[in-house]
């Protein structure tokens, strides 16, 4: 297949990294502002929500195959009158959801003819995440603080991330150990009230962007009372997509390392 649709998020990230760019992928803005990475071409077409795609455009498009997620997968019927469907279901209440990611991109890439290129993208992957580790080992001189990360929800919820998210995973790989440890849930994460967060003590506060409510938060009372706040060890993370694909795992890596760095004891020297 040549031309591809892909309707979720997740699954257009995993056929861009491949080389490809579809023909249609759902919500671009949206994808552009928490996604960001990899970049969608100009050339792709927006085919409406990744709920509700634009099936008519579909089918004038005229797919060779089309890629989708659970979201897309009550349309299955429906679309597959217009072209053979894929179908990937990476997000789970079971644990795995990072190695899922994995193993589907590889199947995508056999089932596009690009094998070589994703064993490649993998190796790749696992290399820089050694070499970012590596730097964060010296930036902490070996006593590597607990982390947590989340987003917010509003001023006074976060969802947390922990088991069975990327986030956790690229903590981990990167020698992180949580500091508010969560079970496992589909998403990777739990939601909790702010308060919560004074439990993170001595460790470091992560959190994901965009939050339009920011300059709210800095006016928080509670917030401002939080032991991370008044140490300086809580940093803001670059918008990354932290439900996505394989490489997302990298992203999410790097978006960490980035904001890791800028607390760490080095940075002030």
């Amino acid at each position: 297949p040549v031309r591809v649709a892909a309707l979720n998020w997740d699954i257009a990230e995993q056929v861009l990294e491949l080389g490809v760019a579809p023909v249609a992928i759902p919500n671009i803005p949206e994808y552009r502002a928490w996604v960001v990475k990899p970049e969608i071409p100009e050339s792709v077409e927006d085919i409406g929500t990744r709920m509700e795609p634009n099936l008519a455009r579909l089918e004038q498009l005229k797919p060779d195959v089309i890629i989708i997620g659970s979201p897309q997968i009550d349309l299955t019927e429906r679309l597959e009158k217009i072209a053979p469907v894929l179908y990937y279901h990476t997000y789970k209440q079971e644990p795995g959801n990072v190695e899922r990611s994995i193993k589907h991109f590889r199947q995508i890439a056999h089932a596009l003819g690009k094998s070589d290129v994703a064993e490649r993208r993998l190796k790749q992957m696992y290399s820089k995440i050694d070499t970012l580790k590596i730097k964060l080992d010296k930036a902490y001189a070996g006593q590597k603080p607990k982390v947590a990360a989340f987003r917010f929800a509003s001023t006074t919820t976060v969802y947390l991330y922990g088991d069975n998210s990327s986030t956790q995973e690229a903590l981990q790989l990167l020698g992180f150990e949580p500091a508010l440890p969560q079970p496992t849930t589909q998403w990777g994460v739990t939601q909790k009230r702010l308060k919560k967060l004074y439990s993170i003590g001595d460790g470091v506060a992560l959190y994901f962007k965009p939050f339009k409510q920011e300059s709210e938060l800095e006016k928080s009372v509670m917030w401002n009372a939080m032991p991370f706040v008044k140490n300086n060890k809580v940093a803001s993370v670059s918008p990354v997509w932290n439900y996505g694909g394989a490489m997302s795992l990298l992203y999410v890596a790097e978006a960490l390392a980035e904001s890791l760095e800028s607390v760490a004891p080095s940075a002030g020297e």
